[in-house]
């Protein structure tokens, strides 16, 4: 098995027949229940496309376990652990921690606050598909839940990681500009390269993010802040501090905690480093950037 909680935004494929491929490690590879339960699910958003209504799913007194569990563990080291913008985030996104709440619900809650919205996708998302709609204020995400029998642990995003974790940060105004910039960076360039350093600056900043405050280091990021594993294990990775070109060409196991985080010394400077990055990337500036550490 896995030692990491959190593996990223490319995960579980729908073969030719619509269901969901689960990895021989996963822990409802043998679960003839849970892998049906995984296709039903999926196949409520398999057509979805903007401008759809979100599908809704009605999530069993199992699923809303699980969940509760997950938010019950998590909350304490969100107190402990999580970046000050991220806390105010908490009370004003106000989600449920007794049940699964819908995408729709979700969204209600978030759009007042930046404009954010929840989309749906069965598994995999296309990364250009994916980053683009940050720039209209949209956020993919899955609808399944992980399974019970590992309530703190993840091979893949779920809608706890999507919902606890980027949900909160797509609650911070100064971050959700952030991905917006990311959305509208990723529609510019055209060369895969460029693609990859956006994406690895995304994954080492919106994604496993930290910060310092008050001499203390706290997390912005959405994989850190949904994962148990996670919150407690990452203040004893190596600490960096913002360098966008370290942070666009750094290599990253996506099955494991993170040896390796990128800390700024306040929020302002992720705004100003990682979105001015997306704020004035192109295919020539992303090229330069990974040619400067090759």
């Amino acid at each position: 098995m896995a030692t990491s909680d959190h593996r990223g935004h490319g995960y579980s494929l729908l073969d030719a027949a619509g269901e969901v491929e689960l990895g021989a490690d996963h822990p409802g590879f043998a679960d003839a229940a849970y892998r049906a339960r995984r296709n039903e699910v999926a196949r409520l958003s398999a057509d979805w496309h903007p401008g759809m209504a979100v599908p809704q799913v009605q999530y069993t007194a199992a699923e809303d376990e699980v969940w509760a569990t997950v938010c019950a563990e998590l909350r304490p080291l969100h107190d402990e652990r999580a970046a000050g913008c991220i806390r105010d985030a908490i009370g004003r996104l106000a989600l449920p921690t007794d049940r699964v709440p819908q995408l729709d619900e979700v969204s209600a809650a978030l759009q007042p606050l930046t404009g954010y919205r929840y989309g749906v996708a069965p598994g995999l998302a296309e990364l250009r598909q994916f980053y683009g709609l940050l720039a209209d204020g949209m956020f993919l995400s899955t609808q399944y839940l992980r399974h019970p029998s590992v309530p703190l642990y993840t091979p893949e995003p779920d809608v706890i990681h999507e919902v606890v974790g980027h949900g909160l940060s797509l609650a911070v105004p100064e971050l959700a500009e952030v991905c917006r910039a990311m959305g509208r960076a990723v529609r510019r360039v055209e060369q895969p390269a460029a693609l990859e350093a956006l994406s690895r600056i995304f994954w080492f900043s919106i994604e496993f993010g930290c910060v310092w405050e008050r001499g203390e280091l706290r997390t912005y990021g959405a994989g850190i802040l949904s994962s148990y594993g996670e919150l407690k294990s990452f203040a004893t990775a190596e600490l960096l501090p913002l360098d966008l070109a370290a942070m666009a060409t750094h290599e990253y196991d996506i099955t494991r905690y993170q040896p390796v985080l990128f800390a700024a010394r306040s929020l302002a400077e992720v705004v100003d480093v990682v979105g001015g990055c997306f704020d004035a990337a192109d295919d020539e500036r992303l090229l330069a950037l990974v040619g400067a550490r090759t």
